[in-house]
């Protein structure tokens, strides 16, 4: 920051038209529409004119050196994610993602998305799919199946899949989830198929009711 600012010195400044060297007509009159976003740097400016500090003020707010918020709004370096977040609060300001092209704000994904039985996070880019209830690979009898599935639904422990291949082709036919729906909507979600699954199963019976399905029948 310089000194004559903080002594109430007037400024001088003057255009340095010798940046627009090699320039065409359509450039210099491109520029001269500014106003134009700052980016980062204008990001790190603006905090500094709605705290009223300099950069030495907004330095020790933080806990940093001068020169590091002066690398900071010229662009040098930049803040770190949850350092920028801390500056737009210091503020009293908020940041928003917004579609380019609609206009639209776009939230960030839930904190609350389902994990997978390792506690892990699904891939943020797959579309998750609920196919009934959890049971370990390999598991074919119909008798395991059925005390799998026992367990899992008491556990409350939905069996979810993602396809990475075909993922393109039930985008067309269902469109783009926009977040990973939490775990208790994925539980929601097979309770929901075990209602369909059942009303299938009486209806049919009550269809053919000499029909006798053999144990474990319509369990998949």
């Amino acid at each position: 920051m310089d000194e004559r600012i903080d002594k109430g010195e007037e400024m001088e400044t003057e255009f340095d038209w010798q940046q627009m060297e090699g320039w065409s007509a359509e450039e210099v009159e491109w520029y001269l529409m500014g106003p134009f976003d700052g980016g980062i740097p204008g990001t790190v400016r603006r905090v500094r004119r709605v705290l009223d500090v300099s950069q030495r003020g907004l330095a020790a707010l933080l806990g940093v050196s001068q020169s590091v918020v002066a690398r900071w709004e010229t662009g040098r370096t930049s803040p770190r994610a949850s350092v920028l977040q801390h500056l737009l609060r210091l503020a009293g300001l908020g940041s928003r993602m917004t579609d380019i092209e609609t206009g639209e704000e776009v939230q960030p994904m839930r904190d609350d998305g389902a994990r997978d039985r390792g506690g892990r996070r699904f891939p943020a880019h797959v579309d998750l799919t609920v196919a009934g209830w959890w049971r370990p690979r390999g598991v074919e009898s119909t008798a395991d199946l059925l005390w799998w599935r026992r367990q899992s639904r008491q556990r409350r422990a939905p069996r979810v899949v993602f396809h990475t291949s075909l993922r393109h082709i039930y985008r067309l036919l269902d469109g783009t989830p926009m977040d990973h729906p939490s775990h208790e909507q994925l539980v929601a979600e097979a309770v929901h198929l075990d209602e369909v699954r059942e009303e299938r199963r009486r209806r049919i019976l009550e269809e053919r009711p000499w029909f006798r399905p053999p144990p474990g029948w319509l369990t998949a």
